[in-house]
């Protein structure tokens, strides 16, 4: 199994950026963990981070027909981007949307996901374990 981690915007500032929301791992911390547990389900991940709405659905696009699954944390774009939205329906690729955060209880308009509803599933709040709760997801629904 092959999944692809798509990061968005301002995560690549995690570690400096919100510590207090956002906890002090940087980005790279959270990939070398999320790779360590893949390796125990022996998935393999590749990692993509852009500040870009383009550049990310570009990513999107490319995974069909080559990947598995998709864990993605849109991070701001979450709340308004149509386009991302409909570049995960268009590919028809397993996808679960991941927050560090629980974007249910911050601002009233992080609430809202235009992403959601084309993803299998939601998972928020959960720091690193919203990736790792993902992995394990898409881990069981390949080993029945």
């Amino acid at each position: 199994m092959k999944l692809q981690v798509i990061n968005g915007p301002n995560l690549n500032m995690l570690g400096i950026r919100e510590p207090k929301i956002y906890g002090k791992l940087t980005l790279d911390d959270i990939n070398k963990r999320i790779e360590e547990e893949a390796s125990r389900y022996n998935i393999l991940v590749e990692f993509y981070q852009s500040n870009h709405e383009g550049d990310i659905i570009d990513k999107i696009q490319s995974c069909f027909n080559e990947i598995d699954g998709i864990i993605i944390n849109p991070a701001a774009y979450t709340h308004y981007s149509i386009a991302i939205r409909d570049a995960i329906a268009s590919v028809s690729i397993p996808t679960i949307e991941v927050h560090l955060s629980n974007i249910n209880n911050r601002e009233e308009f992080r609430k809202k996901s235009v992403i959601k509803d084309v993803c299998i599933e939601q998972i928020s709040g959960k720091g690193i374990d919203s990736y790792l709760e993902a992995l394990r997801i898409f881990f069981e629904r390949n080993n029945g």
